[in-house]
């Protein structure tokens, strides 16, 4: 009797294990990347809702190309080499800092980013995320590792580009939810402020919603997610969240939205924009879907961005 009972527990603890395993797999584990890529290739974003930005994407992507930039590179904290590319619009000039979303890239995720932010008078840091286009690594975090960082990326951009920089930390979906994770920080001085387009309140709640959609039991489900952050990722899912810092955040926050986002509802946010006491603004953008709040309107964007930080630079 005693050995069924061993035998059971046993089966029970490895299905645990196994089922951990899968769940960190599908959600943070990234397999190994080719580091050689088709210089004729463009990473757009996959779905019907992209395709009427087709043109603009693609063309975006060859500007970009073409333009002067900057290999660099910092080593995380936790040993691995994050690279990104370095655009500069004029000496002196304030830099946006910049972090795409999950599993994406630059090219892919930030499409368009660098023209904003000449267009603005910026110039552009650009990172590739960890385990992500060229940077190694192989799991991704939602934020928990990624705002560690996103802070190193900002030592290196103070002591290597420019220590006087005006430095605006921004982001669209996880890159969002990334730089987010960091207000409630002890910032330099340089930061004047944060913009976050299209992001999520909490690695859990976004992690919940996502399950909900491919009609998975959220409550049942996230356990094991978490569990296998944990045990096989080495980091918490719930250590930190958007919402949480935001609550505590003294630097402005400027929030987009696109009010037809299916993957990121809009309503986080306006959770987040109202749990924010610092100087903010919240613009929501009509028939946008994912990360696609400039794309679809960028006179009223690049308008919105100027009135904002009128009084910051």
């Amino acid at each position: 009797m005693v050995w069924i009972i061993f035998l059971v527990l046993l089966f029970l603890v490895l299905m645990v294990l196994l089922i951990s395993y899968i769940c960190f797999y599908l959600a943070f584990y990234v397999p190994k990347r080719k580091r050689a890529h088709d210089p004729d290739d463009i990473p757009l974003p996959q779905g019907k809702e992209y395709e009427a930005y087709r043109e603009r994407f693609t063309a975006w992507v060859l500007e970009t190309r073409q333009l002067s930039q900057k290999d660099v590179s910092v080593c995380s904290f936790d040993g691995l080499l994050l690279r990104g590319k370095y655009y500069e619009y004029a000496p002196g000039a304030p830099i946006e800092l910049m972090f795409h979303g999950y599993r994406s890239s630059p090219e892919h995720g930030l499409c368009g980013a660098v023209q904003r932010c000449f267009a603005l008078g910026r110039s552009a840091l650009v990172v590739e995320q960890r385990a992500c286009g060229r940077s190694e690594g192989s799991v991704i975090t939602f934020g928990i590792n990624e705002k560690r960082d996103c802070l190193t990326w900002l030592r290196f951009l103070l002591t290597e580009i420019d220590p006087t920089a005006k430095v605006i930390l921004s982001g669209v979906s996880m890159g969002a939810a990334t730089v987010m994770m960091c207000a409630d920080e002890e910032l330099p001085s340089n930061v004047i402020a944060i913009l976050a387009d299209c992001g999520y309140t909490s690695p859990k709640e976004i992690i919940q919603k996502v399950l909900a959609d491919m009609k998975y039991p959220p409550q049942l489900v996230y356990p094991f997610i978490r569990l296998g952050a944990r045990l096989y990722g080495h980091f918490d899912i719930e250590e930190a969240s958007p919402l949480s810092a935001v609550k505590n955040s003294r630097i402005p926050i400027i929030f987009f939205h696109g009010e037809a986002d299916t993957f990121v509802p809009c309503h986080m946010s306006r959770v987040l924009y109202e749990a924010c006491p610092a100087y903010k603004h919240l613009q929501m953008v009509p028939d946008a879907a994912h990360g696609l709040a400039f794309p679809a309107a960028e006179e009223e964007y690049l308008q919105t961005m100027r009135e904002f930080f009128q009084p910051l630079l």
